[in-house]
């Protein structure tokens, strides 16, 4: 049986002890908002994606089988405008970053999904949610042919937010839809085509156009995790409109509650400030990179702050992250020598251990766990200096660490991974291939081990080599 774990739930708004729809309690089901592939994800997106991360280790840790879906936004109108802009389709376009983005997770170590769905693959979904919608009352085709949800036909809508008279945020909602609605508040299922979005369009009943972005992570969502998800995971911009907007046409075409849990990280600040290109405090993982500053270390430091309290980026403060990081690998490295004789504390060991995960279970506190760890080595330096370390003391201790360090992935020293474009990946599958082919297995094999070595797994199907990132 998984150990039972209590999150805070944006809706009901108190701590909430996880009970999955799976009657067997030991398979979690999680949606996470992922990027919109118009550009790098920039590091207050990488936030929302550690403690995602965070999140679904801790409970893999506590015994649960989890099936994480995250999705790719590749239609909505910032990939259109800027796949204009750089005279590239749109499929191309997104591919570019939607690689960056992939590098980007697994240079810093975030678990891979079970599935990273594209909205552009989802349309025929869609349009089987806009049809229920449109036949049931909840939505209406416009006079220029765009299909809206009707606010008004929801009578939980605001449930979420809280925000029950909607009509005074008109800009807000009316952000990313266009403006022949019949209530200032409803929101675009299918937008019709316009001519700025040049050859970007699918066919529907209601005439050539694209899908609206809330319908796109509800089709995506159910598609994989059925009509009711556990856990729906985002940054704490999102919840409102996009998530109330979710809840609204998911509920209205199931009839059924949406989600259990919903998590909503806080902000990440620069200086104090939202990043912003204009104020030059705008950063990609690979404008730390090229500061010096590893993955590692940023995320331990995003990993350092509890998800639902805003964080501040400096670089002071990456200095602080980068200091107790060679403090701990200093600890890490000194558990291979110097062990005594004489040492029984292992009851104190495991006493740390279980003091962690409480921690983690009350809603993933991963401040408290972490001045566990302070005073886990301290403990652990103490009992060095006394030498009462012994040899069977040192591996409960090391197999401790380890595993606080299966949730923080940064708590031992990284070996050196290198980006690995999808091209180049593609290229050595060939080439190995081609070995096979001449049955060249060493060659092969050697392929093999050094693509995994940079991050990369192969695995050899009926239907060919695929290739996904590794943990």
């Amino acid at each position: 049986m998984p150990l039972p774990i209590r999150l805070y739930d944006s809706l009901s708004r108190k701590l909430t002890l996880l009970e999955p729809v799976d009657t067997q309690r030991e398979k979690v089901t999680i949606y996470t908002c992922g990027p919109t592939v118009y550009n790098y994800a920039h590091i207050g997106n990488l936030r929302s994606y550690l403690w995602e991360d965070f999140l679904t280790r801790t409970l893999r840790l506590f015994g649960y089988e989890v099936i994480h879906v995250m999705n790719i936004t590749d239609v909505d109108d910032k990939t259109i405008r800027d796949a204009k802009a750089a005279n590239l389709p749109l499929k191309e376009f997104t591919n570019r970053y939607t690689e960056a983005f992939f590098q980007d997770i697994s240079a810093l170590k975030i678990h891979p999904a079970n599935h990273y769905p594209r909205a552009t693959d989802f349309i025929s979904q869609m349009q089987t949610i806009i049809t229920y919608l449109l036949q049931n009352g909840y939505a209406y085709v416009s006079e220029e042919g765009s299909v809206y949800f009707k606010i008004d036909a929801f009578a939980d809508y605001g449930k979420l937010s809280g925000r029950k008279n909607v009509t005074s945020h008109k800009h807000r909602i009316a952000t990313d839809e266009y403006d022949d609605k019949e209530g200032l508040h409803d929101f675009a299922l299918w937008k019709t085509w316009k001519e700025e979005d040049g050859d970007v369009y699918w066919d529907s009943p209601w005439g050539k156009g694209r899908p609206g972005w809330h319908i796109e992570c509800s089709a995506m969502a159910m598609h994989y995790l059925g009509e009711t998800i556990d856990i729906h995971c985002g940054g704490a911009d999102n919840l409102f409109p996009h998530h109330e907007n979710e809840i609204a046409q998911s509920e209205a075409y199931t009839g059924k509650q949406f989600v259990k849990i919903w998590l909503h990280g806080e902000w990440l600040l620069v200086d104090g400030k939202k990043m912003s290109k204009s104020l030059g405090n705008f950063f990609t993982l690979r404008d730390l990179m090229e500061r010096g500053i590893s993955p590692r270390t940023f995320r331990f430091f995003v990993l350092s702050t509890h998800y639902r309290s805003p964080i501040n980026f400096t670089f002071d403060a990456i200095q602080d992250i980068e200091n107790r990081l060679k403090k701990m690998d200093e600890f890490w490295y000194s558990l291979v020598k110097n062990s005594d004789d004489k040492g029984d504390n292992i009851e104190e060991i495991l006493f740390f251990e279980n003091k962690f995960i409480q921690a983690l279970a009350e809603d993933l506190n991963t401040s408290k766990a972490l001045a566990i760890l302070s005073e886990f080595i301290k403990f652990v330096n103490q009992l060095r200096a006394n030498a009462k370390l012994s040899q069977k003391l040192l591996n409960e201790i090391k197999r401790v660490w380890l595993k606080f360090d299966q949730v923080y992935q940064s708590l031992v020293p990284w070996e050196t991974r290198q980006f690995l474009s999808e091209v180049e990946i593609l290229s050595k599958i060939q080439e190995r291939e081609l070995a096979r082919k001449n049955k060249n297995f060493d060659i092969a094999d050697k392929i093999r081990q050094e693509l995994y070595q940079q991050g990369v797994i192969l695995e050899d199907t009926p239907k060919g080599t695929i290739w996904r990132w590794r943990s």
